[in-house]
């Protein structure tokens, strides 16, 4: 047990991680699912996602290996880790605003709702943003405010404006695309 004790950042930085990048690919799979076309721009927007999302488990293995000791370089483990998140965050979010054009979508979000699924994305730039200052001062609550992100969306039913699960409730009866979700 002390041994594990020992190695709590190495088990923080894992559920942190697997939680976000499983989440990643819930939402993506929902946001991809309902696309009508796919052209460059978003094809090269998704290997930016890719890169970050790539990026999480080396972060991850420089959290496990540095925020025990403290000092400088748990507080840039930390920053690395916050951007690697903030950089995937705002990748997620520019595919998004991709979709907005008309014709992207099977069922294209209405008017009425981007605002409010914009602002959805924008609470982890928020948190990932803050966690990056946090940081400077306290690497160890910097984890905990990523940590927050994922158990915010896990419980965040309706993040994926616009998928095919969230449209086919919103509309009256029509079919929509792709497999609804529990």
């Amino acid at each position: 047990m002390h041994q594990i004790g020992e190695r709590w950042p190495s088990l923080v930085a894992y559920v942190i991680s697997f939680a976000t990048i499983g989440l990643i690919w819930v939402n993506h799979h929902a946001l991809i699912g309902n696309l009508a076309v796919v052209d460059r721009t978003l094809a090269l927007l998704n290997l930016v996602l890719m890169f970050f999302v790539v990026l999480i488990p080396v972060d991850t293995a420089t959290v496990a290996e540095y925020l025990a000791s403290g000092g400088e370089d748990a507080r840039v483990a930390v920053i690395l880790y916050a951007a690697a998140f903030l950089g995937m965050g705002f990748s997620f979010a520019g595919m998004f605003e991709w979709t907005l054009r008309p014709g992207r979508l099977h069922q294209s979000v209405p008017e009425r709702d981007r605002w409010k699924a914009r602002a959805r994305f924008g609470v982890a730039s928020i948190l990932y943003l803050t966690a990056v200052a946090v940081a400077f001062f306290s690497p160890p609550v910097a984890l905990a405010i990523i940590g927050v992100v994922p158990v915010y969306y896990i419980f965040e039913r309706n993040l994926a404006v616009g998928s095919p699960a969230d449209v086919r409730q919103q509309s009256s009866g029509e079919a929509g695309r792709g497999q609804r979700e529990p």
